[in-house]
């Protein structure tokens, strides 16, 4: 009859035990679909969106932001849950070196790197001796170690790339 824990201010009843016959995760709201009115959701939006306003010219009607058509009928995520996402956000990277990791920071101003757009005009296409060469040596594939140079099979790819690019 007594609660838990050292000052015994827990929980005094234990824990009832469900059986969880269904394939849903565990957590899952099977209500949920049927609790959440989307029709609500987006005329709410969209209605918060717009301000109507009275002058001596009339009636003006304009939208406060440009995100008019960002308008979803998906349930808002809470923003106090976004951290604990499994695999939901990656902050963290890094180059790989012979030494480790050494961490790169993101140029200010820009959030993500699919903005920045690479100059392709000055690159040229490398002989496979060129690219073993600035490689070090090293290849992708385990026969190179051996001094096989997939000559032939590149060879072909390449063929197949002029056929298909005429």
């Amino acid at each position: 009859g007594q609660g838990l824990g050292r000052r015994e201010d827990g929980i005094a009843e234990a824990i009832r035990v469900k059986v969880k016959c269904d394939t849903a995760g565990v957590g899952h709201d099977a209500a949920e679909p049927f609790t959440f009115h989307w029709w609500d959701h987006v005329f709410n939006s969209a209605a918060a969106n717009i301000a109507v306003e009275a002058g001596q010219d009339g009636i003006s009607v304009k939208a406060l932001s440009e995100q008019g058509g960002r308008i979803s009928n998906k349930k808002p995520r809470k923003v106090g849950n976004s951290g604990s996402l499994l695999y939901g956000r990656f902050v963290k990277s890094a180059m790989l070196t012979a030494c480790g990791e050494e961490p790169v920071m993101p140029p200010d101003g820009s959030e993500s790197s699919e903005e920045e757009k690479l100059d392709l005009s000055s690159a040229r296409r490398l002989t496979d001796e060129e690219l073993v060469q600035a490689c070090g040596g090293r290849t992708a594939h385990k026969g190179a170690r051996h001094g096989l140079t997939m000559s032939a099979k590149l060879a072909r790819l390449e063929e197949q790339e002029r056929a298909f690019l005429a």
